[in-house]
């Protein structure tokens, strides 16, 4: 535990991370493409899920419009963790001791699971309902797991700021 402590020490340490903890104009930059990423996510999510569940763009195939819309996810995502890694390094020892963190990164780690069980077993018979505007109910499960998941990150993301001691 003594190694993993002062490996966060020495994160929050380098240069970058001083300069985004103690300059806030860099702290606010990081934030703001943390946020916007975030929101890509959410809402190219969101469209994918929304046509699982029956509720939206049921006139279009699911596996056309997971082809369109699924790479600017991808894209927003790598940009969110980027800019999440470089909030967390900026105050890494309170944010490994921060519960609401810990909870955020456990329903990642759940929405991450429900996504490989939904391409790897779900999706497998895609063909069957791709055209169909209201899914089996192993997708529309997967589609509300997916959106509850991604909504409760935001809400637990923006408490995170508010349990912080401050700096």
């Amino acid at each position: 535990m003594q190694s993993i402590w002062a490996l966060l020490e020495w994160l929050q340490s380098l240069p970058l991370a001083v300069l985004i903890h103690k300059s806030a104009p860099a702290f606010t930059t990081v934030e703001v493409i943390h946020v916007v990423a975030v929101a890509l996510v959410i809402g190219t999510i969101a469209i994918v899920d929304l046509r699982l569940l029956g509720l939206a763009s049921t006139k279009r195939p699911f596996r056309e419009l997971a082809r369109s819309v699924l790479p600017w996810t991808w894209v927003a995502f790598v940009i969110a963790a980027g800019a999440g890694f470089l909030l967390f390094m900026s105050q890494a020892t309170e944010y490994v001791t921060n519960a609401v963190f810990w909870t955020k990164m456990g329903i990642m780690l759940l929405a991450g699971i429900n996504m490989v069980v939904f391409e790897f077993i779900t999706a497998r018979g895609v063909e069957a309902w791709n055209l169909d505007p209201a899914p089996p109910f192993p997708a529309r499960l997967a589609g509300g797991i997916s959106l509850t998941c991604w909504v409760l990150i935001v809400m637990l993301g923006r408490g995170i700021g508010f349990t912080l001691p401050p700096s």
